[in-house]
Formats: structure tokens, C-alpha cells, sequence
């Protein structure tokens, strides 16, 4: 049986935990090579972070054990010299570079009139300065491909206000810029943009969220989001099924668009 991404490379940031170590072991099964990149050890902002490098060891171990194929790089998404070396990495030892999943993300609280300029700077290059970067150099492979896809992943806070998220809120709308104007500037070489807005996700960040606020992730996922359909949350498990959905030819259609995965709460 054929599987789905046979012989495609994806880079996805932030893939030690998540979203990203998630979609990093569905592409996989699915028969895609797989470049992950996330931090080698902790951020002083936000306090909850902890990455460490056996994160990603032991998504290469997980992925290894299937027989899936994956190169680990460790770097900061701000950093350009890692970016290039990650994706020198995946064209060197993969070849083609067909997918590329900017998921690397942080989120904190903090009323905008409170928040620090480091904080600011924080939210803004993690979240948006790195999937510029990435999508930089990963761009040239694409055009000369004429095919591939970006996911940027942004957040239901990239289509609306967020009380006390102003920094986080600023960080994903730019997200949606962009996609934009990626997908106008890439559409003539049959590359795709999009970018993905999910409601409160059941990872490790929430649970972050929660232990900031002092609280459980429930009541914190329940505050925070409102969600339409009853739950606090939406599991990994559903991204990974956009992701799959989104890179696939069943949305060759699909650009410079916003794809929504948030059990009803902007219908609010």
C-alpha cells in the first residue's frame, strides 16, 4: 500500500512536543522524510518552557522504531545561521524539500500597558520572525521544485482580539500576512501557503498556560476559549488530521487561505 508522502521531505519546527512531535510522527508513518528542529535547552520567556535535547531525541528514537526516516537539528527559530544549517541539512541529505510546517510557537500572559519590550520581542520573533526565516530559505528549493507547501501555523488568536494576549494576538495575525502574501508571490511555481488557526490545543503549552495562572489546563482551556461544541479543548490528533488534510492533493486548491479548527468559537 502506498503511503501518502512517499519520498516528500517536511521541515517542522518546534517539533520536540506538541503539535510538531505529533505531525512529526503521522508524516512519518506516512512514509515522509522527516527534518525536525526545536531549541537544545530551556528559555528564560515564558517561564513554563523546558526543552531540553532529549525531547528530540526521542522523537528520532519514536520515529526510528517504525522505520521512519528523520534528521534531528538543533537551533532557535530567531537564529538565521540555524536556519540555514537546518535547511541545508534537508536538502543535502534528503533532496527535495516539499513541505515546511513553521509550528515553532510561545504564548504568555501579560496586559499590553505591563508587557516588557524583551517580552514583546520575545512573542514577536519566535512566533513570526522564525516562520519568515524558515519560509526565506526554504523558498529558493521550492521555486526551482515548482511544487511544495507552507503551513504557518497561527491560532484562532490570528482572527481575533485576545484580553491580555496583545503580544500573542499580534504575533499569530501576522501569521496571516504573511501566508497572504507568500501564496501571491508563490502561486506562479505551484507553491502553496496556508495557515492554520486552531482553537486551545491539549499539549504541553496549555499546560504551561495553566500552571502561570495557577490553575488546571480544564478550567484555564474553558476561560480562555469558549469553544461553540462541548470541549475544552481539541487534541493533537486533529491537527495532525489538517496537516495531513492541507499538504495533501486533495487541497491543491488551497492557498493563501485560513484553515479553521476551532470547534465553533468564532461563531461566538
Amino acid at each position: 500500500m502506498t503511503k501518502k508522502f512517499s519520498n516528500k521531505t517536511i521541515i517542522i519546527t518546534g517539533a520536540a512536543k506538541g503539535q510538531g512531535r505529533a505531525t512529526a510522527i503521522a508524516f512519518a508513518k506516512n512514509g515522509a522524510n522527516i527534518v525536525a528542529f526545536d531549541l537544545p535547552n530551556r528559555l528564560c520567556y515564558p517561564a513554563y518552557n523546558d526543552a531540553c535535547q532529549n525531547d528530540l531525541i526521542s522523537l528520532k528514537k519514536e520515529i526510528n522504531s517504525f522505520g521512519g526516516k528523520v534528521e534531528i537539528c538543533f537551533g532557535d527559530v530567531r537564529n538565521e545561521k540555524d536556519v540555514i544549517q537546518t535547511v541545508n541539512v534537508a536538502a543535502e541529505k534528503f533532496k527535495t524539500i516539499d513541505i515546511l510546517f513553521n509550528n515553532a510557537g510561545i504564548c504568555a500572559y501579560g496586559m499590553a500597558h505591563e508587557l516588557t519590550e524583551e517580552e514583546w520581542d520575545f512573542m514577536m520573533d519566535i512566533n513570526c520572525k522564525g516562520a519568515f526565516l524558515f519560509s526565506k530559505h526554504v523558498i529558493p528549493h521550492m521555486r526551482r521544485q515548482k511544487s511544495g507547501v507552507i503551513v504557518n501555523n497561527s491560532s484562532i488568536a490570528g482572527l481575533r482580539g485576545m484580553k491580555r494576549l496583545s503580544h500573542y494576538a499580534a504575533s499569530k495575525w501576522a501569521m496571516v500576512g504573511l501566508t497572504k502574501s507568500l501564496a501571491l508571490e508563490l502561486a506562479e511555481y505551484n507553491v502553496r501557503v496556508v495557515s492554520l488557526h486552531a482553537t486551545g490545543v491539549n499539549t504541553p503549552m496549555n499546560d504551561g498556560l495553566a500552571f502561570l495562572e495557577g490553575e488546571t489546563p480544564e478550567a484555564i482551556a474553558q476561560k480562555s476559549a469558549g469553544n461553540l461544541l462541548n470541549t475544552p479543548w481539541i487534541e493533537v490528533e486533529d491537527v495532525v488530521n489538517a496537516m495531513l488534510y492541507i499538504c495533501s492533493d486533495k487541497a491543491r486548491f488551497m492557498t493563501g487561505s485560513q484553515f479553521v479548527l476551532d470547534a465553533g468559537l468564532l461563531t461566538r
